[in-house]
């Protein structure tokens, strides 16, 4: 039968997001993240939000409840799907899978839009000519290589025997990128939903299917933040810092 519902959780707020909020509203042309893309780190308020999706966890109805996890293996990710299960007091391993993980971006890592257009201007000019959802910087990935990795995913998820409730922590192009290919939308559609609708940070969306099809039930809940301590948050991923 395969897996039937998904419940897509974007990571915490990351040290990442703060310092790429911090350099776009500066100006700069680099990102000083603290460390290398797979290991930056939740931020307090990112962990504060992990604990809050616990708790959300915890309270749904008994048939609700996801009966495995996978996780991009970027720590962002992974840290919030292990704090979440032990705040729900769930006893469920996290299953990491490389295809899950943030978007590549090869030599525009750690670089702002304006440290782009800066420092490689032909480059800024051959992804304003193809576009975001297209482009792929040199020795990184487009939406469209995503997508590929995604529908992979998909695919074993049709395999899926044991489990049909499965709740995959992740990043934010990735989840748009879920929507883009269940729901059949076009590039000019999934790219409306990033600019208009970002995915917000520890928010959920709950993709059905149903007569083999998936369908988007709900999208950015976020309802166990605000009962929470933590602050919502929806800034820019490193990849997606120019959105």
């Amino acid at each position: 039968m395969g897996a039937t519902e998904l419940l897509l959780v974007r990571h915490g707020e990351s040290a990442g997001n703060v310092a790429a909020n911090r350099a776009t509203s500066s100006g700069a042309e680099t990102i000083e993240v603290p460390a290398r893309d797979a290991d930056v780190e939740l931020s307090e308020n990112g962990t504060e939000q992990a604990r809050a999706l616990g708790a959300w966890l915890r309270d749904l109805p008994a048939g609700r409840t996801p009966q495995a996890v996978w996780s991009s293996p970027y720590r962002r990710a992974s840290d919030t799907a292990r704090t979440a299960l032990g705040e729900a007091g769930l006893d469920l391993p996290v299953h990491l899978d490389e295809r899950l993980r943030d978007r590549d971006l090869g030599i525009t890592d750690t670089l702002t839009w304006a440290g782009v257009q800066a420092r490689y201007p032909e480059e800024a000019r051959r992804r304003e000519w193809l576009g975001k959802f297209y482009h792929r910087p040199p020795g990184g990935e487009s939406w469209a290589d995503v997508a590929l990795r995604v529908r992979a995913v998909l695919a074993d998820l049709e395999r899926q025997e044991s489990h049909e409730r499965l709740m995959v922590t992740c990043h934010d192009v990735v989840i748009l990128v879920f929507r883009y290919v269940c729901e059949g939308l076009d590039e000019a559609g999934v790219l409306e939903i990033a600019r208009t609708q970002g995915v917000r940070n520890a928010a959920v969306t709950r993709l059905v299917r149903t007569d083999g099809e998936w369908q988007v039930a709900d999208y950015n809940l976020d309802t166990h933040l605000a009962e929470s301590a933590a602050r919502v948050t929806a800034e820019p991923s490193v990849s997606e810092r120019d959105a």
